[in-house]
C-alpha cells in the first residue's frame, strides 16, 4: 500500500480503557450503601472503642491517654472483675450445654412425627421474635414470690426457692429465660438438618438391626455434625454477650451473683460514665469470644464430618 493510500485511511478514535467493567461498577453502586453503613456503624465504633480503652474518658471530660492502666486495673485492682468473669463463664458453659442438648432432643422428636411438624417448628421458633426485654419482664413476674410459678408449685404442696433473691438460684432463672427465648432457633436448624439425612442410610441400618438410639448416634448425628458445630459456635458467642435478661430481671444481683461482662460494660460505661474502663472490658470480652471460637474450630476436626 502506497504512502498516499495510507494517509487517506480514516483515523479510528482511541477508546479510553475502562478501569472497571460496567457490571462491576453497577455492583459497587449497590454495595456502596451497605459499605458506608458498615464503616459508620461498625468499623469506626470498633476502632474508637479500642482507642478509648487506653484513655480515662469519663464521658463529660476530655479523654487523656493512660496506656494500659485500664487493663492493669482490671486484672490487678478491681476486686469484682474475677467474679464477673467467673459468672460469665459459668453462664456460657451451662447455657451452651443445656441449649444444644434440649434443642437437639426437641429436633429429633419433631423429626419423628408423622404429622404436625410445621406447627411445632412455629411454636418453638415464636419466642425468638419476642422482644427480649418484654419477655424478661413477664418472666420476672412469674418468678417473683406469689407469682405464677410459686402459686402452681405451692398448689402441689411443694416449695419453690425465691429465684431472683437467691444468689444460688438467680443465675438459673437467667438461664431458663434465655433458653426459652433462644432455643427455638437451634431447634428449627437441627430439625432441618435431620430431615436432610439420606433415608437409605437409615433403612440400611434398620435392616442390619440398629435401633433408634444407635441410628441416631452412628448415622444421624455424624451427618448433621457441621450444623451442630455451627450452632455451638453461634450459641457460645451469644452466651458470652448475655445482657438483656440480666438487665431486666436481676440488674446483676443479688449482690454480684448474676453480674456478667455484658452487664458490667453497661454499668461502667452508662452508670459510672467510665467509658475508657468499659471499653477495656469490651475488648476483654472480644478476646474471650475469639479464643473460644478458635478453640472450637480446632476441636471440630475430631468430631465434625463434612462428607456423607
Amino acid at each position: 500500500m502506497s504512502e498516499s493510500a495510507v494517509a487517506e485511511l480514516p483515523l479510528q478514535p482511541v477508546q479510553p480503557r475502562r478501569f472497571l467493567k460496567p457490571e462491576t461498577q453497577t455492583a459497587m453502586v449497590f454495595l456502596l450503601p451497605s459499605f458506608l453503613g458498615f464503616m459508620i456503624f461498625m468499623a469506626l465504633p470498633i476502632v474508637a472503642s479500642f482507642a478509648l480503652s487506653f484513655t480515662n474518658w469519663q464521658l463529660i471530660s476530655t479523654p487523656s491517654f493512660v496506656g494500659f492502666q485500664n487493663y492493669i486495673k482490671l486484672f490487678t485492682v478491681d476486686p469484682s472483675f474475677y467474679t464477673i468473669l467467673g459468672n460469665t463463664l459459668f453462664f456460657a458453659v451451662e447455657y451452651l450445654a443445656v441449649n444444644i442438648i434440649v434443642s437437639l432432643t426437641l429436633a429429633v422428636w419433631i423429626s419423628s412425627l408423622k404429622h404436625g411438624k410445621a406447627i411445632f417448628r412455629v411454636i418453638f421458633f415464636l419466642p425468638t421474635f419476642t422482644p427480649t426485654i418484654a419477655a424478661s419482664v413477664v418472666w420476672l413476674l412469674i418468678f417473683t414470690p406469689d407469682g405464677l410459678a410459686d402459686s402452681v408449685i405451692r398448689s402441689l404442696g411443694l416449695g419453690l426457692p425465691n429465684f431472683l433473691l437467691s444468689s444460688s438460684w438467680a443465675m438459673q432463672a437467667v438461664v431458663i429465660v434465655t433458653l426459652w427465648a433462644n432455643v427455638g432457633y437451634n431447634v428449627v436448624m437441627f430439625n432441618a438438618a435431620l430431615d436432610l439425612v439420606p433415608k437409605h442410610y437409615l433403612e440400611a441400618a434398620m435392616i442390619d438391626g440398629a435401633g433408634p438410639w444407635r441410628r441416631f448416634w452412628r448415622i444421624r448425628l455424624p451427618l448433621i455434625s457441621p450444623t451442630v458445630f455451627f450452632a455451638t459456635v453461634m450459641t457460645a458467642i451469644t452466651s458470652l454477650q448475655v445482657f438483656d435478661e440480666i438487665f431486666a430481671m436481676t440488674r446483676g444481683g443479688p449482690g454480684s451473683a448474676t453480674a456478667t461482662l455484658g452487664f458490667a460494660i453497661y454499668q461502667k460505661g452508662f452508670t459510672n460514665f467510665q467509658m475508657g474502663y468499659a471499653s477495656a472490658l469490651a475488648w476483654v470480652m472480644f478476646v474471650m469470644i475469639m479464643a473460644l471460637t478458635i478453640l472450637q474450630f480446632r476441636m471440630q476436626r475430631k468430631w465434625v464430618h463434612y462428607d456423607e
